[in-house]
């Protein structure tokens, strides 16, 4: 037993260490605290090559960002989470690690606008302790941030959270999506966000310009892949994305009761790889018009080519019957939709020929909609395929999405045992994570038997055509089909979508009208052969223009033949370009724009309904050359009778200025040839 004294001793010693054991507790725990706070809540700033935009990011509750262009915030802190069955990711989670780094390569595109593109960026990955990260990447014309996740087992995404806050009150030109099963639709413009129905969608791209400057942000998506597509709805000027639900039940209806409608939805909306990266949710920013029409973001952010041997993927143009109704006024054969069989399109086929098209596209009606081996028995199809490749002329045959998918490989070898180059496929009607997988695994089959697409009816491109090549374009536009029944794809429009619809990819909107009209004469032609709006030159500069690898000349033969100085543009001009010089732009109101393709050059100018006066300066071209320029424009005359115009042939150098005279709905092209 101790005595007292050595008791009270010890006691003494003990209270003093456990003092001093609490005081280290404490400090310890503070530390922890400290560490703790800073592992849920830091703060981050991530900026672009030139400096010009900042992403700010905060983890603290929620991780949530916002957007600085040229110091002036654009984008208020928008919180971004997914929520998956059982664990949500974005709220209260602590960080791992973070990694920053600055990438600046080049990459070489199969095809399109540019041989080469710069993909310059900053990115910072933040991992999460709850086997995520999120990285976000700033670029000197745009953002971009997306989800990883890394989960041993696949994963229900319940819902995503993807807020855009717009800071002010700006101006927003919209698609407005009043259903899941539209991209064909018309803009609406609205002063400011204010004036937008509260929970009005849109489709994406959606494009807002802010008040008191002139910076414009695009909203996209990119790398959109085993997911559903990005719809967008506002409340005020609150933008928050929202998805499709997986769908639970299907039926054939619609167009024909050939068309896959949803009738039941999931409360989900994918089902998908634990490990796995998530689309790309994109901000194209630049506070010059002109920078939207050479913009390549959401091609950048997509992943790199599949296809490794991309030898037989072949952009070119194409003589198709469909929009003409297969008419031929003045030909020595039977014409029109009723008469459509062999001898028409061997007609076609030697226009293209005689025209050095690559291609015929034989649009529906060749066989059965529901059954594709099953050929109208007017058209020897076979017969067709062999004397087109006789003719080195390739032909692209039309089918419905439903039918194609019902059996894939099946359809897919019996299209190739054609001899068909590629195909048309149409009425997807949906961007549901199922259609969304259904565009991969199309363009992943078709890739197997050497087939080329061109997909309709179907969701805005966001990178697919990097990812797979041999899908060379993507509709989601009010082309010139809506000519036959309203007036809504109108030179108006013509100034909006290559600002906001093609700063996501190709389009293929059809051009190729030689029935012009002005905004007076213009009536719209259900059957038989309708007219665009616009100038014959217009008309002209969309080839120029619009991106379209595959580009149509949608106008009848027999009309194109009248006409052989536009025939000589329109063999001329070529549907990838080596580089692009945007001259003049201004979102809605006109455009002006310089491509090369080898040595040639051509130039395409267009303006919507005023008329416009435009300069061309061509300090573009190199020095100590001449060139022959075949300059296609707009008369006096063009105000009364769209069709009008004058061609001319002068010499040009890069000391050559150039005034255009655009007509109401006018245009111009120029092919420049040493």
């Amino acid at each position: 037993m101790l005595e007292p004294i050595t008791l009270a001793f010890l006691l003494d010693i003990n209270i003093s260490k456990m003092i001093l054991f609490k005081r280290a507790i404490f400090l310890l725990i503070a530390m922890f605290a400290i560490l703790n706070k800073n592992a849920l809540a830091q703060n981050y700033t991530l900026k672009s090559p030139d400096n010009n935009i900042a992403i700010k990011i905060s983890t603290n509750r929620k991780i949530k960002y916002s957007v600085f262009y040229k110091n002036k915030e654009i984008i208020l802190p928008s919180a971004i989470s997914m929520e998956l069955a059982g664990i949500t990711l974005g709220q209260k989670d602590g960080i791992k690690n973070t990694l920053t780094q600055e990438v600046n390569q080049t990459i070489s595109p199969l095809y399109g606008d540019f041989s080469i593109l710069n993909d310059h960026y900053r990115e910072l990955r933040i991992t999460f302790t709850k086997n995520y990260a999120v990285i976000f990447r700033a670029y000197n014309n745009g953002i971009a941030y997306r989800f990883e996740t890394n989960f041993p087992d696949s994963v229900k995404v319940i819902n995503e959270e993807a807020q855009f806050n717009l800071a002010g009150n700006p101006e927003a030109i919209l698609g407005e999506a009043h259903t899941l099963t539209s991209w064909e639709l018309p803009y609406t413009t609205y002063d400011s966000m204010s004036e937008v129905p509260r929970n009005d969608s849109a489709i994406l791209p959606a494009l807002f310009s802010y008040p008191g400057s002139n910076v414009k942000v695009v909203l996209a998506e990119s790398d959109l892949l085993n997911y559903p597509g990005m719809f967008i709805y506002m409340d005020g000027s609150h933008v928050q994305g929202f998805w499709a639900g997986y769908p639970s039940k299907t039926v054939l209806g619609s167009w024909g009761n050939f068309v896959s409608v949803v009738k039941q939805r999931e409360p989900f909306i994918a089902y998908t790889k634990g490990k796995r990266a998530f689309p790309w949710r994109a901000v194209i920013i630049t506070d010059e018009d002109k920078k939207l029409l050479s913009s390549k973001l959401i091609y950048k952010l997509a992943s790199p080519s599949s296809i490794r041997n991309t030898s037989w993927i072949k952009p070119g143009k194409a003589a198709w019957e469909w929009w003409s109704d297969a008419m031929l006024p003045g030909a020595d054969i039977p014409s029109g939709m009723d008469n459509r069989n062999t001898a028409l399109y061997k007609y076609y086929v030697d226009f293209a020929a005689t025209n050095h098209l690559e291609y015929v596209l034989i649009d529906a009606g060749w066989s059965n909609i529901f059954h594709l081996t099953r050929v109208n028995p007017k058209i020897n199809i076979k017969e067709v395929i062999a004397y087109a490749k006789h003719k080195h002329v390739g032909v692209f045959l039309w089918c419905v999405a439903s039918t194609l998918i019902d059996s894939l490989k099946g359809n897919l070898h019996y299209l190739k045992s054609l001899g068909a180059s590629g195909f048309k496929v149409d009425f997807f009607d949906r961007n549901d994570q199922q259609v969304i997988n259904w565009y991969e695994e199309i363009a992943k089959e078709a890739a197997k038997d050497h087939l080329m697409a061109d997909f309709h009816g179907c969701s805005e491109p966001t990178g697919l055509e990097r990812t797979y090549p041999n899908i060379l374009n993507f509709e989601a536009v009010r082309g010139n089909e809506c000519d036959k029944w309203d007036t809504t794809s109108n030179p108006d429009y013509h100034l909006l979508i290559p600002f906001i619809r093609m700063t996501g990819g190709p389009m293929d909107y059809t051009p190729g009208s030689m029935r012009n009209r002005t905004k007076a004469d213009f009536k719209p032609v259900p059957h038989g052969m309708p007219c665009s709006q616009g100038t014959r030159c217009h008309e002209l500069a969309m080839y120029v223009l619009f991106d379209q690898p595959l580009a149509m000349l949608c106008g009848s033969p027999a009309l194109y033949e009248k006409y052989p100085d536009v025939m000589k543009f329109l063999t001329a001009v070529p549907t990838t370009f080596d580089d692009t010089k945007v001259l003049s732009a201004k979102v809605g109101q006109y455009a002006l724009i310089a491509k090369r393709k080898g040595a040639n050059w051509y130039v395409g100018a267009m303006t919507n309904w005023d008329p416009k006066d435009m300069e061309v300066n061509f300090s573009f071209l190199p020095a100590e050359k001449v060139y022959h320029a075949d300059v296609y424009t707009d008369v006096p005359e063009s105000d009364r009778n769209a069709e009008e115009y004058n061609h001319q042939v002068i010499r040009i150098t890069k000391n050559s200025k150039l005034l255009l005279h655009l007509a109401s709905g006018g245009g111009a092209v120029i092919y420049l040839h040493p």
